[in-house]
C-alpha cells in the first residue's frame, strides 16, 4: 500500500464511520494495542486477508489520534506476529493525515494448507479465530477440523463404522461391484477376495465395513448411521414456522432413510409429490407438455451432490441433509462447507477437490452418477430452460445451501412473509443504511434467511436506481463489501 492510498482509506474510514470484513481499526495514540493476536489470526485465516489501521478511534467516531511513535508501533505488531502459528508477515505503511502520524499493517490470506493461524500462546483450539463482519469470533472445532482434513488429506468417508462388518452389506451388489473393478485390470483380479475389499475401501483388515460401503451396499445403514438420511418438509408460507389456517406447521413430512440410491430416489419421490405441475401448449405445434414447478432434473443432481459431497465426519454426523418446499422456493441443505480453496464464485467453472472420492466412486457404479463435475452447470441450464431464475448457493459456516425459486425474475412478487420489516416503503432499508450494512446485516434486516435472495431481490434494484452504493465500489464483489445510503 503507498502512502496515499493509506490516506484514501483512513479518510473513507472518517467518512463512513464503519469496520470491515478486512478492515480492523485501533487506536493508538497511547501505545501499542496489547492483543492484536485475534484479528493477526482472523485475517490470515481468509482469503483476502485484512489490513490493521493504527491512528483512528473509533470511540471517538473515528477521529484521527495519531500514533505514540511509528517506529515502535510497528515493532510492537512485529513482536506479536511473531507469536502466532505460522508467523505473519505484516506490511507495515505510514503516513499523516490532518498533521498525525497514522500507519497500516496489511496481513496476507495464508494458503489454505497453512491454516488456521493462531495465537500460539493460546494453542490451536483456542487460538485460532474467524472474520465475520466486522468482528473476530473464535473458530468452532469443526471449522479448525476442515483445514486439518485438507491439508492431511483425510477422507472421511473412508472411516471405519466399527459396529458394521460384512454381515452389514449387501454381498451381491459388493461382489458386482469387485467384478467391474477387476474387469480389465489382471493384477488386481488375480488379488483373493479378502484383499480385493481392502484395496477397494469396502472393509479394514479387521472385516469392518467403512462409511463409504455402508451408505452404497448397506442393507439398514441407518441403523449404524441414524442421521445420515435426509429430512424433507414442506411449510405452508415462506419462512419455517409458517402455519395455514388450520395452524399446521408442515403439509409434509418425512423422513428418508437408505442407501444412497435410497436416498436419492425418495427424495424425488417426495419432490414430485409436492411441486405443482401445469401444462405447456406449443404455440407451434400444438403439443401438450407437462412441467413441473422446478426442473427435476436440476433437483436430482442437488441432492445426488448433497449426498456425495456432504461432510461426513463426527462433527456432521448427527445432521442430516434438509429438503426444505416453501411457497416460493426450495431449499436443499448439505452439512459442512465447501471443501478445499473453491469459492462459491468459482462453482461450475473450475474443477473442484473431491472430499469424498471412495464414496463418489462406489455411487458411480451403482446409479447413474456423471462424477464429472457437470452438476452445477446442469442445474443452471435445467432452471434456464424453465425460464426460472438461476439456482443460489450460499456457503455457511456449517452448511451449504442450493436455492430454487419458482417465479421468474421479472415476475417475482415480494411476499409480506418473507420479512418482518416495512419493505413496501424502501425508506426503511435506506434508513437501515445510512451506517454502511454487509450483505448479512442487511438479509437479517429483512427478515430472509438466504443472503443471495436478499440482495437479488431487494439492495440489487436499490443500487441500480442509485438509492444504494457501494462503499468499495472498485472491487463490487468484495467479501468486505457494504452498501450504504448517503440520503
Amino acid at each position: 500500500m503507498l502512502p496515499e492510498e493509506l490516506i484514501e482509506l483512513a479518510r473513507q474510514v472518517m467518512e463512513q464511520k464503519a469496520e470491515t470484513q478486512t478492515l480492523e481499526v485501533k487506536s493508538a495514540h497511547q501505545g501499542c494495542p496489547k492483543r492484536l493476536y485475534d484479528t493477526l489470526s482472523s485475517f490470515s485465516n481468509q482469503d483476502n486477508g485484512g489490513i490493521i489501521l493504527f491512528g483512528l478511534d473509533e470511540k471517538q467516531d473515528f477521529k484521527p489520534v495519531g500514533v505514540y511513535d511509528l517506529h515502535d508501533l510497528q515493532q510492537q505488531v512485529a513482536e506479536q506476529c511473531k507469536g502466532m502459528t505460522p508467523f505473519v508477515r505484516a506490511i507495515f505503511t505510514t503516513a499523516y493525515i490532518d498533521d498525525v502520524p497514522i500507519c497500516s499493517a496489511e496481513i496476507p490470506g495464508l494458503n489454505l494448507a497453512d491454516r488456521p493461524c493462531y495465537y500460539s500462546g493460546s494453542g490451536i483450539q483456542k487460538g485460532s479465530y474467524i472474520r465475520v463482519g466486522d468482528a473476530d469470533e473464535p473458530m468452532t472445532p469443526y471449522e479448525i477440523y476442515t483445514y486439518e482434513v485438507f491439508r492431511r488429506h483425510l477422507h472421511d468417508d473412508e472411516r471405519i463404522i466399527n459396529r458394521a462388518d460384512l454381515n452389514a452389506l449387501n454381498m451381491e451388489q459388493v461382489d458386482a461391484y469387485i467384478y467391474k473393478k477387476q474387469k480389465d485390470r489382471p493384477g488386481f483380479a488375480q488379488q483373493d477376495i479378502d484383499e480385493k475389499r481392502k484395496t477397494l475401501a469396502i472393509v479394514n483388515a479387521d472385516g469392518k465395513s467403512t462409511l463409504a460401503a455402508l451408505l452404497n451396499f448397506g442393507i439398514y445403514p441407518q441403523a449404524y448411521l441414524p442421521q445420515l438420511g435426509i429430512t424433507a418438509v414442506v411449510v405452508p408460507g415462506t419462512e419455517i414456522g409458517d402455519t395455514d389456517q388450520e395452524e399446521s406447521r408442515f403439509l409434509d413430512n418425512k423422513r428418508i432413510e437408505g442407501t444412497i440410491m435410497e436416498l436419492l430416489e425418495g427424495a424425488l419421490a417426495f419432490c414430485r409429490r409436492n411441486m405443482k405441475t401445469r401444462t405447456i401448449i406449443d404455440p407451434e405445434t400444438g403439443e401438450r407438455r407437462d412441467q413441473t414447478e422446478y426442473p427435476l432434473t436440476a433437483i436430482r443432481e442437488a441432492i445426488l451432490n448433497a449426498i456425495i459431497h456432504r461432510d461426513y465426519s463426527l462433527y456432521t454426523e448427527g445432521t442430516p441433509i434438509q429438503i426444505n418446499f416453501f411457497s416460493n422456493r426450495l431449499e436443499i441443505h448439505s452439512p459442512g462447507t465447501l471443501y478445499g480453496p473453491i469459492t462459491v464464485e468459482q462453482l461450475g467453472k473450475v474443477r473442484p477437490d473431491f472430499r469424498n472420492p471412495t464414496l463418489a466412486v462406489m455411487a458411480e457404479s451403482q446409479i447413474q452418477v456423471e462424477n464429472r463435475y457437470s452438476g452445477i452447470p446442469t442445474m443452471r441450464r435445467e432452471m434456464a430452460r424453465c425460464g426460472l431464475p438461476a439456482p443460489q448457493f450460499y456457503n455457511g459456516r456449517n452448511e451449504f445451501i442450493v436455492t430454487f425459486y419458482n417465479e421468474p425474475e421479472e415476475k417475482k412478487a415480494v411476499s409480506p412473509n418473507t420479512i418482518t420489516t416495512d419493505i413496501k416503503n424502501p425508506e426503511s432499508l435506506l434508513a437501515f443504511c445510512q451506517t454502511p450494512r454487509s450483505r448479512t446485516e442487511i438479509a437479517q434486516f429483512l427478515g430472509i434467511r438466504t443472503v443471495a435472495y436478499a440482495m437479488s431481490t431487494y439492495v440489487t434494484p436499490m443500487i441500480k436506481a442509485g438509492k444504494l452504493k457501494l462503499l468499495f465500489p472498485e472491487t463490487p464483489r468484495s467479501r468486505r463489501q457494504k452498501y450504504y445510503s448517503d440520503r
